[in-house]
């Protein structure tokens, strides 16, 4: 196949194309090699590219090379080299950490869910200054006192702003004041369900202040995974979130 390169009068070209053929199979070889002496092949480069991940055997066998081919006359300070391990070192507790939590914040949402579930059918308390009246049912809630306090009194109004029913609760220490409303107005008479403004009032270091109010609800249902967390449906008062339960009853 070869023979015209021992003619005589062979052109120089085909020598040439021989050598740069060989010379292209050689720099292939070599670069195959140079892959192998490091552990490497086409292959596993492709698949770390792919998965994006450098892991600790790789960056061991990084730096092993890297110390292999450094220049005997500026080698690698041992500062240096204990940055570049402690520094890959962190990234990688970095990751295991934010994996820790993770997993801790996935079982967390789990228990919440359950013991959600748990309240569907019964009564919390949530700060609020409406409250539902239901056939059969009072309207119940507390005050919230941060001080001891005389004349403790709760206001409750209809949507269109009317006085309906005044409860005197008298003195009590700092605390929730438990109150009950039974649907019946001053003069004795029943207003009719439905929703009616809440308010309190008391007199601390002879002085008038406007406590908060906590009123009880049923729990109807629950809904799950949604952006603002575990949402609680309550029966008249509608959607809160469940950090917003200040007493399960």
């Amino acid at each position: 196949m070869w023979k015209w390169l021992t003619q005589p009068n062979s052109y120089c070209s085909p020598p040439f194309a021989w050598a740069s053929k060989e010379i292209t199979m050689t720099a292939i070889t070599s670069q195959y090699d140079l892959y192998e002496d490091i552990g490497l092949t086409n292959n596993s480069i492709q698949e770390e590219k792919q998965q994006g991940q450098l892991g600790l055997e790789d960056f061991m066998q990084l730096l092993v090379t890297e110390l292999t081919h450094q220049d005997p006359f500026k080698p690698m300070e041992n500062s240096e080299m204990a940055t570049q391990v402690s520094q890959f070192a962190t990234v990688s507790g970095i990751d295991d950490l934010n994996s820790s939590f993770n997993e801790l914040r996935a079982a967390l949402t789990s228990d919440q869910a359950l013991q959600a579930a748990t309240l569907v059918g019964h009564d919390v308390l949530v700060e609020s200054s409406v409250g539902a009246l239901t056939s059969g049912e009072p309207l119940q809630g507390s005050v919230v006192l941060p001080s001891s306090a005389t004349n403790v009194r709760v206001m409750i109004t209809s949507q269109s702003g009317e006085l309906v029913r005044e409860l005197q609760l008298g003195t009590h220490d700092a605390g929730q004041v438990a109150f009950s409303w039974d649907g019946y107005d001053d003069a004795g008479d029943y207003v009719g369900d439905g929703l009616y403004q809440v308010s309190a009032i008391a007199n601390v270091d002879d002085a008038e202040m406007a406590p908060s109010t906590l009123v009880s609800a049923e729990v109807e249902s629950v809904n799950l995974g949604g952006s603002g967390g575990i949402q609680l449906n309550l029966s008249g008062l509608g959607q809160i979130s469940m950090n917003d339960v200040a007493q399960i009853q």
